[in-house]
């Protein structure tokens, strides 16, 4: 058996125009994952795929404070550069700490990925989200923070 914390990977990357970078650690070689991009009409149009590991964690620092949007049924949050707009992860806080998924396509190594695979988060229920999304998604931590605030 491995430790965890001995076996984990680190990937790093950035927004669009360099102002948010993200490093991104899990406990697998990246050619292991098959992001998963969401069917939704926003994840489509801003052609996102997303990634994570439940053992993961993704660590954002921003030179300026990042935007947060809703869409869809409003639970989860997008958090976005302020300055290019990029969409950074999906997130969610929940139970006291910030739980979400990586836009796969902002990391340096992007093309070891597998294809990406379609979910369709929206034929969920709320609860049925939720709980979805704490068995997949990684701990956030945003300038060391683990708030979205």
């Amino acid at each position: 058996m491995h430790n965890k914390k001995l076996s984990m990977l680190t990937s790093i990357g950035q927004c669009h125009c360099g102002e948010s970078n993200i490093m991104l650690n899990l406990p697998e070689p990246l050619e292991r994952y098959s992001p998963r991009a969401c069917d939704c009409d926003f994840c489509i149009a801003n052609n996102i795929s997303y990634l994570s590991h439940p053992n993961g964690e993704l660590n954002i620092e921003s030179i300026e404070k990042l935007e947060i949007q809703k869409q869809g049924s409003n639970q989860a949050s997008f958090i976005t550069c302020h300055n290019c707009k990029t969409v950074i992860a999906a997130a969610l806080e929940c139970e006291g700490k910030l739980i979400g998924a990586l836009n796969a396509s902002l990391l340096s190594d992007f093309s070891l990925l597998q294809h990406p695979t379609t979910v369709s988060p929206k034929k969920l229920t709320a609860i049925e989200k939720i709980d979805r999304w704490k068995a997949v998604w990684l701990n956030i931590k945003i300038n060391g923070n683990c708030h979205l605030k």
